[in-house]
């Protein structure tokens, strides 16, 4: 089995620290032996580069409490979001399919803790063990489900909806109330003009559902910000409830989020 222990300046992994995302706290015994000792504990920070379009993926990141994003960027350096990736999963889809790169960019959008392993472990261990295969390929088609509302969410619904829909989502992933952010980057995750977002940003704040001060969004009212959004949150979200449920061979417990958010199940 290939070790990475401590390299690539991460920490060595703990084995509660695997509990923390809900693919890896699925794992069987032998699989998330492999993790703690093959792979390491990092820290990401804002916009910290992932992998870059149609270059070799190396890595394979499953969030803790960061949230990644995948990213097409245009031939004039403008960018749109068209994924996030938080603690329900883990960034290099391409390998699952056999490709080693992929068009898009990923990046961290929210910095916070992950667990990387390199891309010959993950090949490694999800050929030995069926169970783990069997967990990323359900995360995948919950990924493509949620795509599919959130593209047609962004083509049909207002910013201001959409702003509480990526918040909350967001929140959801981090598991706290600050959320490091500017406008001019959350216009770029919604694909939406600048001024468009400080209008919602504006028009949330002045309702007591957030407060944006110096780069940092906190949420103060999440049952408001809830009423805020359109149905593609709690749609988006379903999809990655009872993900990792009665996965023979794994010790899968967990939902990923709860309804109030604030911990795994099972924790």
């Amino acid at each position: 089995m290939t070790l990475n222990t401590t390299s690539q300046n991460g920490q060595r992994i703990r084995l509660p620290s695997l509990r923390q995302n809900a693919i890896l706290n699925a794992l069987g015994d032998s699989t998330a032996a492999s993790v703690v000792e093959g792979g390491a504990l990092v820290h990401l920070a804002l916009r910290q580069q992932i992998y870059e379009s149609e270059e070799l993926i190396q890595e394979v990141y499953f969030p803790l409490d960061c949230v990644l994003s995948a990213i097409v960027r245009m031939r004039d350096g403008s960018e749109a979001e068209v994924g996030t990736i938080g603690r329900e999963g883990m960034s290099a889809f391409p390998l699952l399919t056999g490709a080693s790169s992929t068009a898009n960019v990923c990046y961290c959008q929210v910095r916070g803790s992950a667990i990387k392993m390199s891309a010959a472990l993950f090949r490694e261990l999800i050929a030995a063990d069926p169970a783990f295969r069997l967990l990323l390929d359900r995360y995948l088609q919950s990924y493509i489900n949620m795509l599919a509302q959130l593209a047609a969410c962004n083509r049909l619904h207002s910013v201001y909806e959409r702003c509480a829909r990526w918040l909350l989502m967001t929140r959801d992933r981090v598991d706290f109330d600050a959320i490091p952010l500017t406008q001019e980057f959350l216009a770029m995750m919604l694909g939406s003009s600048r001024s468009g977002v400080a209008n919602a940003t504006a028009t949330l704040q002045k309702a007591g559902v957030i407060n944006y001060a110096n780069g940092i969004i906190n949420v103060l009212d999440r049952p408001g910000l809830e009423s805020a959004t359109c149905e593609c949150y709690a749609i988006a979200r379903k999809q990655f409830e009872g993900l990792l449920q009665a996965v023979p061979g794994t010790n899968a417990t967990t939902k990923v989020f709860d309804t109030n958010c604030s911990r795994f199940d099972g924790d």
